[in-house]
């Protein structure tokens, strides 16, 4: 499945149906006077946030969405019948923005969650309606109200605690490999991983999710390379690795590179909590990795770890750092009617 992250829709809601002006004329029943129903309402237009999807590839090949008018009035004092409501099902993590791709009308994080883009008109009144002591046969009604008529922005940023960063062939999609069932592309050029991807990751029993992003280059806030559009997938991540590729000549310019990019795109995003670690190290002798790693951490001014996705070494140390940081969300929040109740 293609991976659609950013999708342009146009939705409008239904008008209202019209009152209706008619007058009930049965035999033997003289001056029956008016008996105009009122019309139905016209349908909304909502967006939900449903499990299963992680991509806004369906919005590529539909993206309009108009609902239904309402039925109009009828005599007897009948309503027109009501039109359904048409609902945008997208994937959790999705933020609803205005036609000028700045402004955040929604943003749905939970399964479930729903949201009103464009609510229908009312119907009209029908002539019954108008029946007073002064006008016993009004011959008039209401039309019903139009539709809202928008144009939206959808945009996906996925849900995951943990997120991914460094340079092209830092290692990224063979670390989340080793340590999920993820199967992301592995390959020996740069730019192998062209879209996100996610995998579940097990740790000392424990599970979180953890996202691996396409690389980033210097320049990247400028749009060289794939520039910086998949930042926003780790932007709600409770902590990065930012895994640095311990075969290069200048690890440490490497490093300053990504933070570098990181604080062009967004200040909290560089803020978050971050576990940098020197990988590849299989590939390197001791010496050489007692020496990038000392350069590595008098560039960050942190400690460094020292894996390696291939080989499995210091793996799981890397893991149990990242769950450290992921636990306090997972704490249960404490329900006050509950203690109450067991508070003697």
């Amino acid at each position: 499945m293609k991976f659609l992250d950013t999708a342009k829709v146009y939705i409008r809601s239904g008008g209202g149906g019209g009152g209706c002006v008619s007058f009930r004329r049965e035999k033997f029943v003289e001056f029956g006077g008016p008996d105009g129903g009122d019309g139905g309402r016209g349908g909304d237009v909502w967006a939900e946030a449903v499990e299963g999807l992680n991509t806004l590839i369906d919005f590529r090949f539909q993206q309009h969405f108009f609902a239904k008018s309402g039925q109009a009035g009828m005599g007897s004092q009948r309503t027109g019948a009501s039109a359904d409501d048409v609902v945008l099902r997208v994937p959790v993590g999705t933020e609803i923005l205005d036609e000028d791709g700045e402004t955040i009308i929604a943003d749905l994080t939970e399964p479930g969650q729903r949201v009103r883009l464009a609510e229908g008109g009312n119907g009209g009144w029908g002539n019954l309606r108008f029946k007073s002591s002064t006008n016993r046969a009004p011959r008039h009604a209401n039309p019903g109200q139009p539709g809202v008529e928008r144009t939206l922005w959808l945009r996906l940023k996925l849900i995951a605690d943990a997120g991914l960063v460094g340079l092209p062939n830092a290692g990224k999609s063979t670390f989340l490999a080793a340590v999920s069932n993820a199967r992301p592309k592995i390959a020996d050029y740069p730019f192998t991983t062209l879209v996100p991807n996610l995998g579940v990751v097990g740790v000392d029993g424990h599970e979180f999710v953890m996202a691996d992003i396409p690389g980033l280059i210097e320049g990247a806030s400028e749009g060289r390379g794939l520039g910086d559009q998949f930042l926003g997938h780790v932007e709600r991540s409770r902590v990065l690795l930012h895994l640095v590729d311990g075969t290069s000549e200048d690890v440490a310019t490497d490093a300053r590179t990504i933070l570098t990019e990181l604080e062009a795109y967004s200040p909290l995003l560089a803020e978050k909590p971050r576990i940098t670690a020197l990988n590849k190290i299989d590939a390197l002798d001791e010496d050489t990795i007692a020496e990038r790693r000392a350069a590595l951490e008098a560039e960050i001014g942190a400690p460094v770890m020292a894996i390696s996705g291939v080989a499995g070494t210091g793996v799981q140390e890397v893991l149990r750092a990242l769950w450290v940081e992921i636990a306090p969300s997972r704490a249960p929040t404490p329900d006050p009617e509950a203690e109450a109740a067991w508070r003697p």
